[in-house]
């Protein structure tokens, strides 16, 4: 039964994006299959309305930010949400939930492929935003406490390997160079790209661009997310927490494809995204889904001279 309304949805999907590549479609029908098998929900969801949906997610952050947490976060408003599992230390993501246990060491990237149990689990042309909820991440982690003499603008950049190859969407050094001359004047500039013991792997090695280093050495202007992490570690409950509190704190962002841009979208303001490469691209996420978290203003750069552009035109 279930390969056969794959297949119906196939076609479904095909009628109505001809244009979009074969393989992608097959994601496009995967997050058809999400929707509907919410169906089986429905007197729990909307006729009982008891604390019942327990919510597991292992896969990678960019899913779970932009699918899982919204999701948990309808079940709270809608007095439905029992429980929430996902990794270490992302107690502060779900702040709403009554029981939430940090219970994986490690994400798996494949599994964020195979949980049907969320809508709009796979990237797709369309969403549905019928069992989604905008996550006030900043109204909770406003906060007096990290504030300068100027705004801040965050550079969150990453240095993985991407589809099994090497590292594709990042800022490179001589980008941040002239990011941090041009404008270190006019904005608190806070650089953030964890080390690998900050965060929890999804199996993308992080491999070591040497910027941190070079950033102490020529702009000790800029702070740098891991040197706060040490010196607040006292005040804060781990690394998200701390990125959590200096995000909400600022509308200007620069982020990189994947969860590093999905995060920084969930704060308004501006968020400059450099992707060169993902299925986001024909799928036209940048323009749906991720805006959709806070009402941020997206700008997808292709380039870091796109960056530079915008920069010019809205920093």
């Amino acid at each position: 039964m279930k390969k056969l309304l794959l297949k119906i949805l196939f076609v479904i999907a095909s009628v109505n994006y001809p244009k979009i590549r074969r393989d992608y479609r097959y994601f496009i029908r995967d997050n058809y299959y999400c929707r509907l098998r919410q169906i089986r929900y429905f007197f729990n969801d909307y006729v009982f309305r008891k604390k019942y949906k327990v919510i597991e997610f292992q896969g990678e952050f960019d899913q779970e930010l932009r699918y899982v947490i919204p999701f948990a976060y309808w079940h709270y408003l809608n007095g439905t949400l029992k429980k929430t599992i996902s990794s270490k230390n992302t107690r502060e993501f779900y702040f709403f939930s009554p029981d939430h246990e940090e219970k994986h060491e490690q994400r798996v990237w494949q599994l964020s492929y195979t949980n049907f149990e969320v809508p709009n689990m796979t990237h797709s042309a369309s969403f549905s935003y019928t069992k989604w909820a905008h996550v006030p991440f900043k109204e909770r982690y406003r906060n007096d406490y990290f504030v300068y003499q100027k705004p801040i603008l965050i550079i969150a950049n990453k240095y993985n390997i991407e589809w099994d190859n090497p590292p594709l969407n990042y800022i490179s050094i001589n980008c941040l160079d002239q990011i941090i001359r041009k404008y270190g004047n006019r904005y608190q500039i806070i650089y953030n790209r964890p080390l690998p013991a900050q965060i929890v792997s999804d199996n993308s090695e992080i491999l070591d661009l040497g910027e941190h280093r070079w950033m102490r050495e020529n702009h000790p202007e800029v702070l740098l997310l891991n040197d706060l992490f040490e010196e607040n570690k006292n005040n804060v409950k781990s690394f998200n927490h701390l990125q959590l509190m200096i995000y909400s704190n600022c509308t200007r962002f620069i982020s990189v494809h994947g969860g590093t841009a999905a995060f920084a979208s969930y704060f308004g303001g501006i968020n400059i995204i450099l992707s060169k490469k993902g299925i986001e691209h024909e799928l036209k996420e940048f323009s749906t889904i991720i805006p959709k978290l806070s009402g941020a203003r997206i700008l997808h750069a292709t380039t870091e001279e796109d960056i530079l552009k915008y920069l010019i035109d809205h920093y």
